[in-house]
């Protein structure tokens, strides 16, 4: 088992922009990735198994609704507070902070905009502890880049509704206490319904032989003529910008995320280039290598500021759906580039599990693909600026 020596680039002196709860909050996320996922992330990768017993500490370091209000059970901390907790645990693995964003960004925040005041008090407070796991219901097998072509539909039976449909592609549903639903009405309208685990026709099945996110847990959400209570509706808000609202949120949290991922990805490699010897010289010596070094730290500082000014805007309430999209399209892209780059610095030990290289660019597939794929982002951009969408 190799030591966690990452060391975090700031080539542009950021922590100034920083507030001193932002750094601590942020340190303290790094430690305990150090102490508790760096040692055991590979094994468990290797394995194809999401290490449960982390959770706690994941509540406890605001991994779980950290800008939900303290009433509620969250830690009432703001979104660059939010941004910096998913930029260190994607550091230690997409996959862990996959289980953390869906939790925050698509469970906790849709019951706490969306729902009932009773809804709030019954759940948010066992979600942040991570007492309670939750998933996300959205897409579905047939429905992907075009969530409003679900087939998922609930029918008001009088006493309660009862919901039929299936969810692909769902992470934390094979041990998600409760799941997030988006389903049609009668009348064809989206709505957001809470499905507990244990109610009858309602089943988890797990997903298997991923080469992407192996250390999360990743299933689907069948729903066989399930009785849902009336209460468990949430009313705040319907139609597609309900789920769409929510997606901003985990939008803007990956868009971090993936410069964790990117800065591990540089570090190791800085690291490697500097001990390596060839030619009787590190190989950071040679001009090659330090140009992709270079163009790596210089990747990584945009995206820096990008987030960083994104998460002035969200806290403003100014970031826009467009400017998101940009945030997340750019930095996974940024970050899947640096961390094949990374290997062939490496060379062949780039793609073995003493390094964490090849697991970044494996869970980074799947990253630039989920909550908007690589190319709906950019047309998102281009129908922001055109005003012309391009598809519909």
């Amino acid at each position: 088992m190799k030591p966690d020596l990452f060391q975090a680039p700031d080539y542009y002196l950021l922590d100034d922009l920083l507030t001193e709860e932002h750094k601590l909050v942020r340190d303290s996320a790094r430690a305990w990735v150090k102490r508790e996922v760096s040692p055991i992330i590979e094994d468990y990768a290797q394995r194809a198994e999401f290490p449960k017993q982390i959770i706690k500490g994941l509540g406890e370091i605001g991994g779980f609704g950290p800008y939900i209000p303290v009433e509620y059970g969250g830690a009432g901390l703001d979104q660059i507070a939010y941004g910096l907790i998913m930029q260190e645990i994607e550091r230690g693995d997409s996959g862990v902070r996959s289980t953390s964003s869906v939790q925050s960004s698509l469970v906790m925040y849709p019951i706490w905009k969306f729902g009932t005041e009773e809804q709030r008090k019954k759940y948010l407070p066992k979600l942040s502890t991570g007492e309670f796991m939750g998933c996300f219901g959205l897409t579905e097998p047939d429905h992907g880049s075009n969530p409003g072509g679900m087939t998922t539909n609930y029918k008001d039976m009088g006493d309660h509704y009862l919901l039929n449909g299936a969810k692909m592609w769902i992470s934390n549903a094979p041990f998600a206490d409760i799941a997030v639903v988006w389903a049609k009405n009668e009348e064809g309208r989206i709505h957001g319904l809470i499905v507990e685990r244990g109610m009858e026709g309602f089943t988890t099945p797990e997903t298997h032989n991923k080469w992407s996110l192996r250390a999360s847990s990743t299933g689907e959400l069948v729903f066989n003529n399930v009785k849902v209570p009336k209460e468990n509706l949430m009313p705040g808000k319907s139609g597609l910008g309900a789920p769409m609202q929510c997606l901003d949120s985990a939008r803007y949290g990956i868009a971090w995320g993936a410069i964790g991922a990117a800065m591990d990805c540089y570090d190791t490699a800085l690291r490697y280039a500097k001990e390596r010897i060839q030619f009787d010289k590190p190989i950071a010596s040679f001009q090659l290598q330090q140009k992709k070094l270079a163009e790596m730290i210089t990747e990584i500082t945009k995206a820096q500021l990008l987030t960083w000014r994104l998460g002035v805007l969200r806290n403003e309430g100014k970031a826009t759906t467009a400017q998101i999209s940009m945030a997340k399209r750019n930095n996974v892209e940024m970050a899947i580039h640096i961390a094949r780059e990374a290997r062939q610095i490496l060379g062949g030990m780039g793609i073995t599990g003493e390094y964490s290289i090849m697991r970044h660019s494996m869970n980074l597939e799947s990253v630039i693909t989920y909550e908007g794929t690589h190319d709906i982002h950019l047309l998102i951009t281009g129908a922001d600026i055109t005003g012309i969408p391009a598809f519909k």
